[in-house]
Order: structure tokens, then sequence, then C-alpha cells
């Protein structure tokens, strides 16, 4: 059924055979992103500290936040519209200027990275309410109702670049946590009330494509942190290089064999796609993403010294990283399926056990158990759901 919309609208024609299509500059848009996700994995990388770990953290989520929002407006707007397509390319531009200022976040680039945060996210929202001024006045007020909450993210995080560096982030903190508190709660405002999942009008085949396409960029940067680093390392042999690239084909595999695709299928079928988008995009990607960006340091740090000392940090690192994607990627497919997915509670029950072992093994044999976990995750979920495809109705899948 296709939705009316006002003359001369910059909003996309829900039904037809364009519904749902990724465009070109969407995918162009994303290649910043290919930028920030290393940016963060080399920044986690240099400082592996309990205080690096929650500033690459802090950082993560923030990169994270622009994107998914950018990924709800273009469900919403036509990208093949010139102004949308001006309003991307100058997104992008802000988006690279924020990845180049991710190192020195919390130093001397703390400023221009509040600045341009502040300006790309309250800039996206200004651009959507001038587009939605002759249409859908549910989502309209429900922009008027999120601008307002980026403006007072916006105290916080201006306010954090200019106190210096005690109070830098506390600052930063609240921000994200407004910024993560604020879908849950419906972006309430006093005076203009609550937004509704059912204002969004979500598109659900195309919310799916793109967060998948974003676990492919991310998988993408890990491929690229292990070529490079194996490029450096070519004395350390080819054993480091192999198990962490079949470390990564096996959470291609974890994701996309099935889950990428029931995905799509359920939130387009959902009688309320924008609160199951809000769940399982906008909050349950992000383990899942944080977790390929640890794994790629993981890979870094294997490929580096294959059989060097292995130190508590080295450790928490290489199973924490596969247990994050595993977690994320349970929670996901609980949440599509409405039942968790045994091969995943399994793998991270090894990896726990695996724990305990850690500081036995050097780099590459711990690299090695947790892809065998990775392998096993794939190959449990694979099997198991290929034989319940061929079960008769009524049969049921142990």
């Amino acid at each position: 059924m296709t939705i009316e919309k006002a003359a001369g609208s910059l909003l996309r024609t829900r039904g037809g055979e364009a519904q749902g299509r990724v465009t070109f500059i969407e995918l162009f848009f994303d290649l910043v992103f290919v930028f920030a996700v290393t940016q963060l994995s080399h920044g986690l990388a240099e400082h592996l500290t309990i205080m690096g770990a929650v500033r690459v953290a802090l950082i993560f989520i923030a990169v994270w936040w622009i994107w998914i929002s950018t990924s709800w407006v273009t469900n919403w707007l036509d990208p093949d519209r010139v102004p949308v397509r001006l309003m991307l390319l100058a997104l992008m531009f802000a988006g690279l200027v924020l990845s180049i200022s991710i190192p020195s976040a919390f130093e001397s680039a703390a400023l221009p990275f509040a600045l341009v945060l502040v300006a790309l996210e309250i800039g996206r929202s200004g651009f959507m309410l001038w587009a939605l001024r002759k249409d859908r006045p549910r989502n309209r007020r429900n922009f008027q109702r999120i601008i307002l909450w980026q403006m007072a993210c916006a105290l916080f995080w201006l306010a954090g670049a200019l106190a210096g560096e005690e109070m830098q982030l506390p600052l930063w903190g609240v921000a994200v946590a407004l910024t993560w508190a604020a879908p849950a709660a419906g972006f309430y405002v006093p005076g203009l009330g609550r937004s509704t999942t059912g204002d969004w009008d979500v598109d659900g085949h195309h919310m799916a494509e793109r967060c998948s396409l974003f676990i492919i960029i991310a998988l993408g940067e890990s491929i690229l942190v292990t070529g490079s680093a194996m490029s450096g390392h070519l004395a350390a042999g080819w054993l480091p290089f192999v198990t962490t690239f079949v470390g990564s084909v096996a959470m291609w595999w974890i994701y996309f064999d099935t889950g990428a695709e029931r995905g799509s299928h359920r939130i387009a079928s959902d009688v309320d796609p924008g609160r199951l988008a809000r769940l399982a995009y906008t909050y349950l990607h992000l383990p899942i993403v944080a977790g390929i960006i640890v794994v790629a340091v993981g890979d870094e740090l294997v490929l580096a010294h294959a059989h060097g000392e292995m130190t508590p940090t080295v450790a928490i690192v290489m199973i924490g990283g596969p247990a994050l994607y595993i977690l994320g990627t349970l929670l996901f497919k609980t949440t599509i399926a409405a039942r968790p997915p045994l091969s995943h509670m399994v793998g991270l029950g090894l990896l726990i056990a695996l724990s305990f072992l850690a500081l036995r093994l050097d780099p590459l044999h711990l690299s090695a158990a947790t892809t065998a976990v990775l392998l096993q995750v794939a190959i449990w979920e694979a099997i198991s759901l290929r034989r319940g495809m061929a079960k008769p109705a009524g049969s049921s899948i142990l």
C-alpha cells in the first residue's frame, strides 16, 4: 500500500518495487565509517587500559549513534532527491572531520570533536524538520522532541570539551547516557508529550539491510587490520594469519548465514516495526559491532606477538571480543526469533571456561581456541537450522 505524500515531498514512497532499497549515496556515506571504525580499533590497541577502553567505548557509542540515527533518517527520506543527497554529503564531510579528531578527542581535539558532533546531530534533525514541514505531522512532532533532546546533550558535549581533563569524561558520559536513553524514553518532553514507535513508519527491509551493511563494514575493517598487521610481521609465519582470518569468516557466518535475512523478514512483518527496529537494530547491534572492533585489536596483537607472553589485558581482549560478538548476536536473534539459540549460549559458556586457562596459553594458541569456539557456534547453528527447515511441520527441533 502506497502512503500519500505532499507534492514536492522529500520522503520515500512506501510501496512499489523501490521500497526498502538502499541507495548508492547511502553506501558512499558509509565509507566515512570505515575510517571511523579503523580509528577506534587503533585507539584501543594503543591504549589497552581500563581508562583507554572506557574512552574508546564512549566515542564508539557516539559514532554508532550518528550512523544509526542517519539510517533512521534515510529510512524516511528519499536519497535520490537532490536536497537529501546534499544533506548526506554534508554529513559525510562532517563525519570525516569527526573521525580525524577521534585519536585526540580527549586531548587537543576535544572541542572540534564536540562541535562537529553537535552540528552533525542538530543539523540532521533540523533538515528532517524542514523536510517534514508538509508531511506526516506525527513524525514532525517526533523530530521536535528529538532536536530538544539533542540540544540538551549538546550542552554536556560542549561543557565537557571546555571543562578540562578531569570533568571531560563525566560530562561526555552524561551526554552519551542521555543519547542512549532518549529513544527508550520516547523522547519525552514536557508539553510535547512522548513519541510512540507507531509514529515512526519504519521500512523494515531498509533498516535491516542498512545494519547488515554496517556489520560488513566492521568485518571489512577487521580484515584490513589482519592484512596490514600480517604484512608487517611476515616472520611470525602463516598460522596466526590463517587463524585470525578463519575467525573473521566464522563471525560473518554467524550473522549472515540466516540471522540477517530472518531479521529482515521479521521486522517487515511485525505489527510494530518501529519498536522492533529500536530494540534489535538501534540497541542490540551495538555490542555486535563493538565485538568486531575488539576482535580486530586481538588479531593485531596475535599477529604481532604470536608466541609472546600472555598478560591479563591481552587475554581479556582476545576472549572479550568474541564474547561480545556472540552475546550481541544472541540477543539480536532472541529478539527476532523469540527464543535464544542454544549454539550461542554454549559458545559463551566455552569462552567463560576458556578464560580460566587463558594465562597458560600464548596468544596464538588462545586465538586458535577462540576461533574454534566461533566455528563451533557457526557450524552448530547452520546444521540445526537446516535440519529444522527439513523437518515436517509440528516436529521439534533439538
